[in-house]
C-alpha cells in the first residue's frame, strides 16, 4: 500500500492527502473552506493554496461564513491588504458572495452538507476506473451541481472546480486502488458504485 502519485510532492502536499482529501466531511464550516480552497484556487496551483492556507484563514476568519458574509468594503480591502494574500478583488467578492448564498442554502436544507450530500443519498461514489488512474477533470455530477449552485449566486464554481470539491470533501473517492486511504475511506463510510458520468478530460 502507498500513495497517490500526486502526493509525493512535498510533506505539505502528503499531509493533505493522507489527512483530508477525500475523507468525507459532514461540518458546514469544513465543507466551506474547502470549497472555499477550490474557488480561490481557479487558475493556481493546489500547492500554492495549501502554503497559503493560514494566511487564508487569518483573511476569512477561519472561514466562518457567518461572519464573511457580513463583510464590507473595509473588509475587501483588508484582505487585498494583507501580505502574502492573492491580489484579486473578483475573488476576494467571490468569497464573500460565496458566504451569503451559503447562508441561503443552509436556511433551505438545513445544512450545506445535506444539500451537497443529497445529490449521492449520503454515500461515497466509487467510479468504475477511477481508482486504476482513469479519473476526469469533470463529469455528469460536477455539471449538475455546477449548474445549480450558479443558479444560486456561487461564483467561480464551474464544473471543474466542482468535481475537484466532490473529491476533496470525499462525495467522490478518487484515491487509487493500491492508495492507503482508498481502503480506509470506503469501509469507513457508506459507498455507492457507479459507472463513468459524462465524463471530460483527464486530470
Amino acid at each position: 500500500m502507498g500513495h497517490c502519485d500526486w502526493a509525493l510532492v512535498d510533506e505539505t502536499m502528503r499531509a493533505y492527502h493522507d489527512n483530508e482529501w477525500g475523507v468525507p466531511v459532514h461540518d458546514d464550516r469544513q465543507m466551506f473552506e474547502h470549497l472555499t480552497l477550490e474557488c480561490l484556487q481557479c487558475g493556481l496551483s493546489w500547492g500554492l493554496m495549501l502554503k497559503k492556507r493560514e494566511i487564508f484563514r487569518q483573511c476569512f476568519e477561519n472561514f466562518e461564513y457567518d461572519k464573511i458574509a457580513a463583510y464590507g468594503e473595509e473588509d475587501i480591502q483588508r484582505i487585498l491588504r494583507t501580505p502574502g494574500m492573492l491580489r484579486s478583488e473578483r475573488k476576494a467578492r467571490a468569497v464573500i458572495n460565496n458566504a451569503r448564498c451559503y447562508q441561503t442554502v443552509r436556511a433551505e436544507f438545513d445544512s450545506f452538507c445535506a444539500y451537497l450530500w443529497g445529490y449521492t443519498e449520503g454515500k461515497t461514489v466509487l467510479y468504475d476506473g477511477h481508482a486504476e488512474g482513469r479519473i476526469p477533470v469533470s463529469n455528469g455530477l460536477s455539471d449538475e451541481i455546477s449548474r445549480d449552485l450558479k443558479k444560486r449566486g456561487f461564483k467561480f464554481v464551474g464544473s471543474v472546480t466542482i468535481y475537484s470539491h466532490l473529491q476533496a470533501c470525499g462525495i467522490i473517492n478518487d484515491h487509487a486502488s493500491d492508495c492507503l486511504c482508498y481502503g480506509r475511506i470506503n469501509e469507513a463510510n457508506p459507498t455507492v458504485n457507479l459507472k463513468p458520468d459524462r465524463e471530460a478530460g483527464q486530470a
